[in-house]
């Protein structure tokens, strides 16, 4: 059975990542159709620019960390960010160029969901244990 702790944590998780989501597709949208700026780069600069104010809101809020190694904590919820901005990409390619031809942002919403999970659980396991 789930904790009522894992599931704050998760509620508070998923109301920082809303937030990122716009910060995201906001950037995302910025560089690549006001910039003209190849869609994977756009992707790949908004997803950044979002982990970077998710970290600061999650250490904050989320997790209540008062660990002083900050550099350390950011890098780990970076790398994990990285790998979950490989999954994201990973999935927009399936869904738009692979087979699917799927909307780019409804592939992004999809991505989107798939690497919450993902950033989530790391998180909560690695970086804010």
């Amino acid at each position: 059975m789930i904790d009522k702790a894992f599931l704050v944590k998760f509620l508070k998780f998923g109301i920082v990542g809303g937030s990122g989501v716009f910060i995201d597709f906001g950037v995302t949208w910025l560089f690549k159709d006001i910039f003209r700026v190849k869609k994977y780069i756009a992707n790949s600069v908004g997803f950044i620019t979002a982990a970077s104010t998710n970290y600061i809101l999650n250490r904050i809020w989320t997790f209540c960390s008062n660990n002083p190694d900050v550099f350390s904590e950011y890098l780990s919820f970076f790398i994990i960010s990285v790998i979950g901005l490989g999954l994201n990409n990973l999935v927009i390619f399936i869904l738009t160029d692979l087979k699917y031809k799927v909307n780019f942002y409804i592939a992004k919403i999809f991505a989107t969901a798939v690497v919450f999970i993902w950033n989530f659980l790391m998180n909560y396991f690695i970086t804010f244990a």
